[in-house]
């Protein structure tokens, strides 16, 4: 995989039929059903049988499994994500036949023409922020149109075409596509240096941020003051004279977060913007999602809405699955999931889930535990970082390390696992265990946790699995049973 290049795109409606490859996958499948939704023709193919190719039949999108040049119909446009090689048969024939073949990312960007795009890009914290801002809009009653890498908690659905004015949609920035966007108004949640695997260095990977912050199209910047990354990069976009909104806890953030507090299941605080401010109380934990929140509620401010009218919209924000995401409460032991994949998300992650183990242990009496159930995704991420994975594993009391999900990428000799339970124990990690294959680690959970222990599965590739695994084993034991 490499960077892409932006090209032009016309109006989603005029380049149907179009056809999906890897329609199932999280980037594909929302922007599928916008398609349908507009009343263009929609196919689409993924390696396997799945509930999300079942659910977009049901929606109307004709769905195969595997993958076969013939499946291509009569598409005048086929869209591949960076996951698909060159030698698929269904890009092959594209190729063959001179169709319009377009990156994922083209295709949205299609769909955002003649909207205020709302393009919100980061290292992390950038599918919780679309979230919010898109329930924000939602409740506060502008009908946004988006698309979100993970889904509504209360929805299920990671995608909507609405009737308002403003399109939010969750920036990636791992293979350029942010560039693509026609976006008006872009937010900036961090800037840490990642998949250098296709950026080649930290400097170019800062440097393409600055790039997406000043497209033509861009008017204002809401940007993070908390993260040094984009920090920097918010003072060189003032000093460049660009429209900047400053977020976070510092002193200096033009939308600040002060007096923060966990309450139960969330978070509450104070939030300032000039002469507004007032409480903001949210139902999922972690300081972290306050300052998601004041991003959320600066992107609403811009488009128009009010402070009150921002900040009760943010509060009926119930979350994304898979962000810290309830898999069960049995036997005294909760389990939850989270796409935390990076060394600072999943610190942000633990540092929440520590705050419920507390408040857990407060209520019950008990001397809960915090578990990590980690799965490295990628070999390259894990040779860049798994010192910093085991350094951040020493924030739970017990660790339990998976192999590597490699994905799209190909095995690399000595890269892992193991290289992050290493590091854990060099970085004085008080317990920690490596369970190679995932189809073992609900077990293993079961066999180390006892009641008042809060365990938390942690990583963007199908570690998610064990959550729903490990729940009917929690309902075998003594203590679930009802008398």
């Amino acid at each position: 995989m490499s960077l892409l290049t932006p090209v032009e795109v016309q109006p989603a409606a005029e380049v149907g039929p179009v056809h999906f490859i890897a329609i199932g996958g999280s980037g594909m499948n929302g922007i599928a059903r916008l398609y349908a939704k507009l009343g263009v023709p929609v196919s689409g193919s993924d390696r396997s049988e799945s509930a999300t190719l079942d659910a977009l039949r049901e929606a109307g999108i004709t769905c195969y499994a595997g993958h076969e040049a013939s499946q291509l119909g009569d598409a005048r446009t086929v869209v591949i994500s960076s996951a698909i090689r060159e030698d698929n048969p269904e890009l092959a024939e594209a190729r063959r036949r001179g169709l319009r073949v377009w990156h994922r990312s083209a295709a949205l960007a299609a769909l955002m023409l003649g909207k205020r795009g709302v393009s919100i890009a980061g290292t992390h914290g950038k599918t919780t922020t679309t979230a919010m801002t898109a329930v924000m809009l939602h409740e506060a009653g502008a009908d946004p149109s988006y698309v979100i890498g993970g889904k509504l908690a209360t929805t299920k659905a990671s995608s909507d075409l609405g009737s308002g004015d403003a399109f939010v949609i969750e920036a990636d920035e791992s293979d350029g596509s942010f560039l693509q966007y026609p976006t008006q108004i872009a937010i900036i949640t961090s800037l840490e240096p990642d998949h250098l695997v296709n950026w080649g260095t930290p400097e170019a990977y800062t440097e393409g941020y600055h790039t997406f912050a000043t497209l033509p199209s861009v008017a204002w910047v809401i940007i993070n003051v908390d993260d040094p990354g984009s920090r920097e990069l918010a003072d060189r976009l003032r000093a460049e004279g660009r429209q900047v909104i400053r977020y976070g806890f510092s002193e200096d953030a033009d939308v600040r977060v002060t007096d923060a507090r966990p309450t139960g299941n969330g978070i509450a605080g104070l939030l300032t913007y000039g002469q507004d401010s007032g409480p903001l109380e949210l139902r999922v934990p972690g300081d972290h999602n306050l300052s998601n929140a004041s991003a959320a509620y600066a992107a609403g401010r811009l488009l128009g809405l009010g402070h009150r009218e921002a900040v009760a919209a943010l509060q009926r924000f119930e979350g994304t699955l898979r962000r810290f995401q309830l898999i069960t409460d049995t036997a005294g032991i909760r389990v939850y999931d989270d796409y935390a994949h990076h060394p600072t998300e999943i610190r942000a992650a633990l540092s929440a889930a520590r705050h419920a183990t507390v408040a857990g242990n407060e209520a019950t009496g008990l001397e809960g535990r915090l578990i990590a159930c980690f799965q490295p995704h990628l070999y390259s991420r894990t040779a860049d970082f798994y010192e910093e994975f085991g350094d951040v594993m020493t924030l739970a009391d017990v660790a339990v390390i998976n192999d590597v999900c490699g994905d799209r990428e190909d095995p690399v000799p000595g890269v892992t696992g193991q290289l992050v339970v290493d590091a854990a124990r060099r970085h004085g990690a008080r317990e920690v265990h490596y369970v190679v294959d995932k189809y073992d680690l609900p077990a293993a959970l079961n066999q180390i946790a006892r009641p008042g222990d809060l365990i938390i599965t942690l990583g963007c590739g199908d570690v998610t699995i064990v959550g729903p695994l490990l729940a009917p084993l929690l309902a075998q034991r003594p203590e679930a049973q009802v008398s």
